[in-house]
């Protein structure tokens, strides 16, 4: 991920975030962080998926940190059921990927990406700060290291399930930026393999997002692998 230690914009504008983990001291040390930078708040903690809700339903946040084992209701289960109500907030999973069938439920529930919980410092207000903006927390490279993680897993738990169909509207040329992106290329990649400007891109990329229905760039990743346009095995393959 690339680290991003400013602030996000130039204003007042302050990041609300809400910490679920089970582990006091995890986050407290997220707390530090965090709040040692002024466009960032914590407003909200809890312990476990049903107190989340409950305090989320509360306190309005817009970037939640969530652990993905936890007693009582897990994340898994909490990101989905927060992420159903209207103006719910972006999700970014906690993980150790110790647990990849965790990590793929996560993102099918519509959780915006992953952060390992030993992160340093940099990593955890870049996720934050990127989540934010409305982008996946992990950059394009960084997903595609995710998903070569995961790759037998999404090859069981996403492939096996119906297929989804390309939408009609989608053209020849999103089609390409839609595998493009699967294979974990930035934008400026996109851009040159393609012979298009960056800007051009950013704009395919928001059309494939809006037409795929997809929240971000990751879960525009896994419509690529559910509509059959990549492979794992061609991600495996892929060089970095």
């Amino acid at each position: 991920m690339e680290a991003v230690t400013e602030p996000v914009t130039g204003d007042d504008t302050i990041i609300r975030v809400g910490l679920v983990d089970d582990q006091q001291l995890v986050r407290a040390g997220f707390r530090m962080v965090l709040e040692s930078q002024p466009d960032i708040e914590v407003v909200a903690e809890a312990s476990d998926g049903a107190a989340a809700l409950a305090e989320l339903a509360r306190v309005r946040a817009d970037v939640v940190l969530m652990d993905v084992q936890m007693p009582r209701v897990d994340g898994i289960s909490a990101t989905r059921s927060l992420l159903s109500t209207p103006g719910a907030p972006k999700v970014v999973v906690l993980t150790t990927f110790d647990n990849d069938d965790y990590v793929v439920q996560a993102i099918a529930a519509g959780a915006s990406g992953f952060l390992l919980k030993d992160a340093p410092p940099e990593d955890l207000l870049a996720a934050v700060r990127t989540v934010y903006r409305g982008d996946a927390v992990m950059a394009p490279r960084a997903t595609r290291s995710l998903l070569q993680h995961v790759s037998p897993l999404l090859d069981t738990a996403e492939r096996r399930s119906t297929p989804v169909e390309i939408p009609e509207d989608l053209t020849p040329r999103e089609l390409e930026v839609l595998v493009a992106m699967a294979h974990g290329l930035t934008n400026g990649e996109i851009a040159e393999r393609l012979v298009l400007s960056e800007t051009t891109v950013k704009t395919h990329v928001g059309r494939v997002l809006a037409k795929t229905g997809s929240r971000d760039r990751v879960q525009a990743v896994l419509f690529a692998f559910r509509a059959g346009l990549v492979r794992p095995d061609e991600l495996l393959g892929s060089g970095e």
